[in-house]
């Protein structure tokens, strides 16, 4: 339980991606990458960012260096996805990644999502969550719901002349 909620329902299920599964992290990060950032960044930059992160080669990679990657599915249809890694023996996490097909927003799944990493991330022994996020991403608004806070902010550059302008959020789990 994180905050008083608690992240369980009977037709909604988290669960771990396998190196054979991967293939579904991509085809939901086409689907959803794309659209969250069409307002914030130009497209070159997401075109940029998906050759980065989710070609099969990138994701393999990803998982072989220690994220954890979960899809969420809701009535059975795959709805989002999620990635974690544990960045020190401390207990600091962070959350590389969360989307939510914008088809099932509003429907609390984000929230059970963030409610099961956090979850797993304390079976693991965590003590604390990070996360980047754009800092002109609505999301910005539900990571404070969820009880993160603004670290402070972040300019990276991601290459190719891009680059990523974020807040960096934490919280105590």
């Amino acid at each position: 339980m994180v905050n008083g909620m608690e992240a369980s329902s009977p037709d909604t299920v988290v669960q771990i991606v396998s190196k054979a599964d991967l293939w579904q992290i991509r085809r939901l990060a086409q689907l959803i990458f794309p659209a969250t950032y069409q307002h914030i960044v130009p497209n070159e930059q997401i075109e940029y960012m998906m050759d980065l992160f989710y070609t099969p080669e990138a994701l393999l990679k990803q998982l072989e260096s220690g994220q954890t990657f979960l899809i969420i599915r809701y009535g059975g249809r795959p709805a989002g996805f999620a990635a974690y890694t544990r960045l020190d023996k401390g207990g600091e996490f962070k959350l590389n990644k969360i989307y939510l097909d914008a088809n099932f927003q509003g429907k609390g799944l984000g929230k059970f999502l963030l409610l099961d990493v956090i979850e797993r991330i304390r079976a693991l022994g965590g003590q604390s969550l990070r996360l980047n996020v754009n800092r002109f991403n609505k999301a910005v608004g539900f990571y404070q719901k969820m009880g993160f806070s603004v670290l402070f902010e972040e300019l990276l550059d991601m290459g190719g002349g891009h680059f990523m302008d974020d807040f960096v959020m934490g919280m105590n789990i």
